[in-house]
């Protein structure tokens, strides 16, 4: 996911930085929502010119790719870490929704999850841009589950899904840590139950 650096275009700042430029709009897309944000709003608080913007980084959209490459290394939740074929799956499930509401919480403002935000957006290019990554944590949650109950793997996958998308749309209107956590722990009755339905 490294980018190419390339020589600067004309009219580019000496002091531009891409990476970050990248940090800076990852900030503003997850505090304000991608839809909230305007390139206008990015080159002002970059100090480059709209030119220079679209020069090293082609469209708003596409800057929301890098940024969301960028979250998936810092800012989401670490699927592989948790999801661990020794442990229980409930626990492994579990810690996966406690994880997402202490990062849900977030810091200076910047609150939710960016992924499910931006699955939201308006803007169909950045809607795609953030499928991508909706899809793979889903399919990921889903084969952990497969292995071991397959029988229960789509419907609790759906339901990992929505309640991560409740503590994310809960974190954007104001539930401090303690809140999102409540819930979170909460919900891992209705997965237990879900882990156990009939087909």
């Amino acid at each position: 996911m490294g980018d190419t650096k390339q020589s600067r275009p004309r009219g580019r700042p000496r002091a531009f930085d891409p990476d970050a430029a990248v940090a800076t709009a990852q900030h503003l897309f997850h505090q304000r929502s991608y839809d909230d944000v305007s390139v206008a709003d990015i080159t002002g608080t970059l100090g480059i010119n709209p030119p220079s913007f679209y020069a090293a980084f082609g469209s708003k959209a596409e800057l929301f790719g890098r940024v969301l490459d960028r979250y998936a290394c810092d800012g989401a939740i670490p699927l592989r870490q948790l999801l661990d074929p020794a442990r229980p799956v409930i626990e492994c499930l579990a810690a996966v929704l406690e994880d997402a509401a202490c990062r849900y919480a977030g810091k200076a403002g910047a609150s939710g999850c960016m992924v499910i935000e931006g699955v939201q957006s308006i803007d169909e290019d950045a809607k795609r841009a953030a499928m991508v990554f909706l899809v793979g944590a889903e399919a990921a949650i889903r084969d952990f589950v497969a292995a071991h109950h397959p029988e229960a793997a789509d419907r609790v996958m759906d339901y990992m899904t929505t309640v991560m998308m409740g503590l994310s749309t809960n974190a954007r209107r104001g539930h401090d840590h303690d809140r999102l956590l409540e819930s979170a722990r909460l919900a891992v009755g209705g997965l237990e139950r879900a882990m156990t339905l009939p087909r």
